[in-house]
């Protein structure tokens, strides 16, 4: 009977042991770490599953008791367990270390891969032509180069966009657009390919009239197509002819 008596004593003790360690209460507490945003760090107590998130400075309430041990963790962080403690529950607020996550890289290498591009992936064909802007802003507005429908059938239609471009005189403005663009690249390469000196000395334009003179000569259809071509004979016999031409068109202007 006496025996029977202690371990009942000594079981109750225990259980009353037990309830006065787990007697929960809100702890507060603020996550402690350095170049890091503190908001929203995860906190769980892993014996009752209770959890909350860190406010912006770190911030925390969570229902605990002694024993518990709560688990942080964040991308920003490494995580960590803290088995509380009865100063925990002593002091107004309870400060947790904590450490970010960094991940340092030793050498950083860059490698340039010169046969690594659009056609190399296969993104364009490898004889894809290569349009200036005002040439896709044409192409764009006339429907040109649209060769299937949405729904994969053939009839080339893209709505009616180039109908109302057309009608609107978009389509011609874009064609004027595209002429202009042409011209000035074409001034540019024959600037490039003579320079002011050959048209001076050897066509006998006057300095002043240079410029003048290049206009003039991107006018002329056939030297355009002997340019393009790229035959030197007829493109400087043909500009020869156009200086001629050009200084006897001087001439006769009046003053």
């Amino acid at each position: 009977m006496k025996s029977f008596a202690r371990v009942t004593f000594i079981f109750f003790s225990f259980q009353l042991a037990w309830a006065q360690n787990h007697d929960e209460s809100v702890l507060k507490g603020k996550a402690v770490v350095s170049d890091v945003d503190l908001k929203g760090i995860y906190i769980i107590n892993l014996r009752t599953e209770a959890t909350t998130n860190t406010e912006s400075e770190g911030f925390f309430t969570i229902k605990a008791a002694i024993g518990d041990t709560l688990m942080f963790s964040a991308i920003q962080i490494k995580g960590k367990k803290v088995v509380l403690t009865v100063k925990d529950f002593q002091t107004d607020l309870v400060l947790i270390p904590l450490e970010p996550m960094i991940n340092r890289l030793d050498e950083v290498i860059v490698k340039q891969y010169k046969n690594i591009n659009a056609v190399a992936l296969g993104i364009i064909p490898a004889k894809a032509k290569q349009y200036t802007p005002a040439e896709r802003k044409l192409r764009t507005a006339s429907g040109d180069g649209f060769d299937e429908n949405t729904d994969g059938t053939s009839g080339g239609s893209v709505g009616l966009d180039p109908l109302f471009n057309w009608m609107s005189g978009r389509t011609t403005m874009l064609k004027k657009e595209l002429e202009v663009e042409r011209k000035e690249s074409l001034l540019q390469r024959l600037e490039a390919q003579f320079g002011v000196d050959y048209v001076v000395q050897k066509l006998k334009i006057p300095a002043d009239y240079v410029k003048a003179f290049w206009y003039f000569v991107v006018e002329d259809s056939r030297f355009v197509r002997a340019f393009m071509a790229k035959n030197s004979a007829m493109t400087k016999f043909v500009l020869a002819e156009l200086a001629a031409k050009y200084l006897e068109l001087q001439k006769t202007e009046p003053n």
